[in-house]
C-alpha cells in the first residue's frame, strides 16, 4: 500500500534504543514574526546585535538574521519566513550577568524597557503579564540578588516580548562541569567583580591580611560559581 511521504513510520525497537552518547543538538535559531521587516531591522540594529545576514529573493522572500552579543543562538525574521501572527512571540529570554547595567545600556540605546522587577510569590494569579515566576511583578531586583530572580522586559515594534534575566550562578547539572567559559568580556568582568567582592570578605575573616594566593582563590571562585558548586569561604 502506498503511503504519504509526510507520514512518519513507527520507530523500530532498534530506533528506540538510546545511543551510548547523545549527538550534539545545538539550538541555533528563533524565528520572530514581524509585520514590517525594515522597521524590525532598525530596532534590532539599535539593540546592538550583530547583523549576520540580509538576503532577499526577488519580491517574495527576505530573511534577516541577528545575533545578540555573547549568544550562541540567533534570531531571524523577514518576509515569508513564518506563518505566525506578527508580535505573537512571547517569553524570549536573554541572560545577563548584571541586570542594572543591562537595563541602562538598553535605555542608552533608546529602547523602552520596564523597571527591574522580581517575583511577588503570588503564583499565577495576578494582574501582570505571565513570566517564569508567575503573574505578579514586584518593583526592584530580588532582595537577595539571587541568580535567576531579577528581570527586565521590553517589546519590539510588533510586540514580540523579550525579558532580561540576571543569572550569575547556574543550578547544578545545567552546565558542563568540566568546561568553564565566558561568552563575552562583560560576563568575564562581572565574574571578576563578584570574585573580588567575595575575596575581600575572605581577607576580612582572616584578620585583614593580604592573600598572596588571591589569583588561585579568584580562579576557584569563578569556576565554582559558573558550575554551581559551593563557593569558597
Amino acid at each position: 500500500m502506498a503511503t504519504n511521504a509526510s507520514q512518519k513510520a513507527p520507530a523500530s525497537e532498534s530506533d528506540r534504543k538510546p545511543a551510548a552518547k547523545p549527538l550534539d543538538m545545538k539550538f541555533e535559531i528563533v524565528v520572530i514574526p514581524v509585520s514590517d521587516v525594515d522597521r524590525a531591522k532598525e530596532f534590532y540594529t539599535r539593540l546592538g546585535w550583530r547583523l549576520d545576514a540580509d538576503y532577499a529573493h526577488e519580491n517574495d522572500f527576505r530573511v534577516i538574521q541577528f545575533t545578540p552579543p555573547g549568544s550562541g543562538c540567533s534570531v531571524i525574521f523577514g518576509k515569508n519566513v513564518s506563518g505566525a501572527a506578527p508580535g505573537s512571540a512571547k517569553g524570549l529570554y536573554l541572560i545577563v550577568s548584571d541586570i542594572e547595567a543591562a537595563r541602562k545600556e538598553l535605555l542608552d540605546r533608546g529602547i523602552a524597557v520596564s523597571e527591574i522587577f522580581h517575583s511577588g510569590g503570588g503564583g499565577f494569579e495576578g494582574p501582570d503579564e505571565p513570566y517564569l515566576f508567575g503573574r505578579t511583578r514586584v518593583s526592584g531586583p530580588d532582595p537577595n540578588r539571587g541568580s535567576y530572580r531579577s528581570f527586565v522586559s521590553f517589546d519590539d515594534p510588533d510586540g514580540n516580548g523579550w525579558l532580561l534575566q540576571e543569572l550569575t550562578t547556574r543550578l547544578p547539572g545545567r552546565i558542563d562541569s568540566n568546561v568553564t567559559s565566558f561568552a563575552s568580556v562583560g560576563d568575564l568582568a562581572g565574574s571578576l567583580r563578584r570574585a573580588a567582592a567575595a575575596h575581600g570578605k575572605h581577607e576580612e575573616r582572616n584578620g585583614g591580611q593580604h592573600d598572596e594566593n588571591w589569583p588561585d582563590w579568584y580562579a576557584e571562585y569563578m569556576v565554582r560559581e559558573q558550575t554551581g558548586q559551593p563557593l569558597p569561604e
